[in-house]
């Protein structure tokens, strides 16, 4: 019996002895739940800290390389385009930052026409700038301004290439594919209207093509750019068209058939309000403008 009484008498300190132990242990592994937490949270405060940090050197250096284009500055869209690479893996800038890398060396070799470069030189920038445009849209496959500026590329390619007849085939066939891909997904893209405008310029009439089909092209993207003009907040997103369109169109009416040099000049013009230090409109378009006028007609 006493063994009995002394098992029931110690049974109740054994309970009381492991319920502290057992709340111990809780407020242990509350503490630790805690600290996870709060790490967690630190942690992710740090990384969504660190995105921000990247994205605004984004930002900062798309605006950078935009204006370089436009003053025709063909060492700094060079320098600008290395400047992107470090953040070029980050998972949420990485389409955009590909696009603005290729944009850059894109620019870099359209600008170059105008110049004299190496032919060389600029097909090694177009097709750095492919790989770049190509790389946006394996990240993102329905990044349709990614599409557009592969296209312009290859079309430079196509001229650059057009002695050999395999190559002209092989890049025949991407701008193709990429073109009928953009078109089915944005057909009124001001960009892409853009783009396509001077290949339907150059194309012949079997194609669907003419001079004045080009320019519908133009003045429809204008509107459709005109329109868009303010809805895309997000500045890592391309919004530019509208200035290129009216250049497009002030190239186009000083160049065809019949020119229209009184409308030359005012589309230039008008791009010009928009970009005052546009290199090309302000020292090469429209002095051509300019001396057309002063012949005799």
């Amino acid at each position: 019996m006493r063994g009995d009484k002394l098992a029931i008498e110690l049974a109740p300190m054994r309970l009381m002895v492991e319920r502290p132990a057992s709340n111990s242990a809780k407020r242990r592994h509350g503490t630790v739940v805690k600290l996870l937490g709060i790490l967690f949270i630190s942690v992710t405060a740090l990384a969504a800290q660190a995105v921000d940090s990247s994205r605004e050197l984004v930002i900062k250096t798309v605006g950078q390389i935009q204006r370089a284009d436009y003053e025709g500055d063909r060492a700094s869209l060079k320098r600008l385009y290395e400047e992107l690479t470090p953040v070029a893996q980050n998972t949420k800038l990485a389409s955009r930052v590909r696009y603005w890398r290729g944009f850059a060396l894109w620019r870099r070799a359209m600008n170059g026409f105008n110049e004299s470069v190496d032919p060389k030189e600029l097909e090694e920038d177009l097709k750095q700038a492919v790989s770049e445009f190509d790389e946006a849209l394996r990240i993102d496959p329905g990044f349709v301004d990614a599409k557009v500026g592969a296209i312009s590329c290859l079309s430079n390619l196509l001229f650059l290439n057009q002695k050999n007849a395999a190559r002209v085939q092989e890049l025949v066939a991407q701008a193709v594919l990429l073109r009928k891909e953009a078109e089915a997904a944005e057909p009124e893209n001001p960009r892409l209207l853009w783009v396509l405008g001077p290949i339907c310029w150059y194309a012949p009439p079997e194609r669907g093509c003419s001079q004045d089909k080009a320019m519908e092209m133009a003045k429809k993207g204008l509107e459709a750019a005109r329109k868009q003009k303010g809805q895309n907040g997000d500045p890592l997103e391309p919004s530019w068209g509208e200035p290129e369109l009216l250049a497009a169109l002030a190239w186009a009416n000083l160049h065809r058939t019949t020119p229209d040099l009184n409308a030359a000049d005012q589309y230039a013009r008008s791009a010009l309000e928009l970009v005052p230090y546009w290199h090309y409109v302000r020292d090469i378009l429209i002095p051509q403008i300019q001396d057309a006028m002063k012949k005799p007609h």
